[in-house]
């Protein structure tokens, strides 16, 4: 019989949640919550890591255009020298696509293109901007910068350009680039594969039941477009489970945890409790409560659901009031400008919903 221990329950969030209207393809603010008190930093840390440098892209890591031997030269017939051509190439970002008719691979490849720039392209303006949609065309790989600046060409010319692209993770620079059929004339450059460029991550408290000391992890994610946020977060929880498997032949015993009953509706109750009780019940100052029952708010779930910007409109309401009513729902786990939708509470209905509550909780007594 297999050997198990028993261990409590650890809270763990059942859902990652994200506002559609902040996201983009490049910017996604995730929440997580709850989890154990230290675990939002333990989590955060690992995967702002594994973030910024696990993930794999494509990028270009040697070039070879025809007639140029090296990269300390200018060229005729293009306005910047070769120096800077190869750092505009740097900035080349590629994402790869999932192949239809072929295993996906991560072997090197090597694009090639000819350009070929006419008189009927001069005309207008003497000279013609190559772009990075000039060069790649190749359909293994997306473009996601195609407007990307290459060089400026001032005369009629026809060129074969030549790009390796590898994919990896990281930041490479050149000297460490292996490449064994290297060209005579091949220009070896640094290369960007990580795709995530920046990741914030901060913990905050939160609440489960009455006890407050659970953490709650935000985490911001940017990229460069060669991989959306969503799929970043998703390729590092992948690689972060990857490398804890490693440890599981050690396991000597096994752990069971707990299984805690699910307590919605005691949650649920103990807030409704909170929002029906009425403001004489919560001893504010005279001032303080004078003003909210001249703006006719009698319950605590009426004012809750009042925005500070609201609360200063009423007559004789100043921040002093403002403040003390503030550290009072504080001190109950509530506070101004609470969506109480979940609890079936908007501003029209407040009041029946209070009503149909506190009439039910007595009948219940009685019963």
């Amino acid at each position: 019989m297999e050997r198990s221990v028993l261990y409590g329950e650890f809270k763990m969030p059942k859902q990652i949640k994200w506002k559609a209207e902040e996201c983009s393809d490049t910017f996604a603010r995730f929440v997580a919550e709850p989890f154990e008190r230290g675990f939002g930093h333990t989590v955060g840390n690992s995967l702002r890591r594994m973030l910024l440098s696990s993930l794999e892209s494509p990028a270009i890591i040697s070039l070879c255009i025809e007639g140029v031997p090296h990269e300390y030269m200018a060229i005729d017939g293009i306005i910047e020298d070769m120096t800077n051509i190869v750092l505009n190439f740097k900035g080349a970002l590629l994402r790869r696509l999932p192949m239809t008719d072929e295993p996906f691979s991560r072997e090197i490849r090597i694009l090639t293109h000819l350009l070929e720039i006419t008189e009927e392209q001069l005309a207008a303006t003497g000279q013609y901007k190559v772009t990075l949609r000039d060069i790649i065309k190749d359909g293994c790989f997306e473009v996601v910068n195609p407007t990307l600046h290459l060089f400026t060409v001032t005369k009629p010319m026809r060129k074969q350009v030549n790009l390796r692209i590898a994919i990896g993770r990281g930041y490479v620079p050149s000297e460490r680039h292996a490449i064994e059929d290297r060209l005579v004339d091949e220009i070896i450059i640094d290369s960007a594969f990580s795709p995530v460029s920046l990741v914030n991550y901060w913990v905050e408290n939160t609440r489960v039941g009455q006890e407050t000391d659970y953490d709650r992890l935000i985490v911001e994610i940017t990229t460069d477009g060669r991989v959306t946020p969503f799929e970043a977060l998703g390729f590092a929880d992948q690689i972060g489970i990857k490398h804890l498997e490693s440890f599981v032949d050690i396991e000597a015993q096994k752990l069971n945890f707990d299984k805690v009953v699910e307590e919605v509706d005691s949650d649920h109750d103990i807030m409704m409790q909170k929002l029906s009780r009425r403001i004489d019940e919560i001893e504010l100052s005279v001032r303080s409560t004078n003003c909210l029952n001249s703006a006719n708010i009698s319950i605590i779930a009426e004012l809750v659901m009042k925005p500070e910007s609201e609360m200063l409109k009423y007559r004789n309401f100043g921040k002093k009031s403002l403040n003390e009513i503030k550290l009072k729902l504080m001190e109950m786990g509530l506070g101004l400008g609470m969506d109480l939708s979940k609890y079936g509470i908007n501003s029209e209905n407040v009041k029946s919903v209070i009503s149909v509550y506190l009439e039910e909780r007595n009948n219940n007594k009685n019963g």
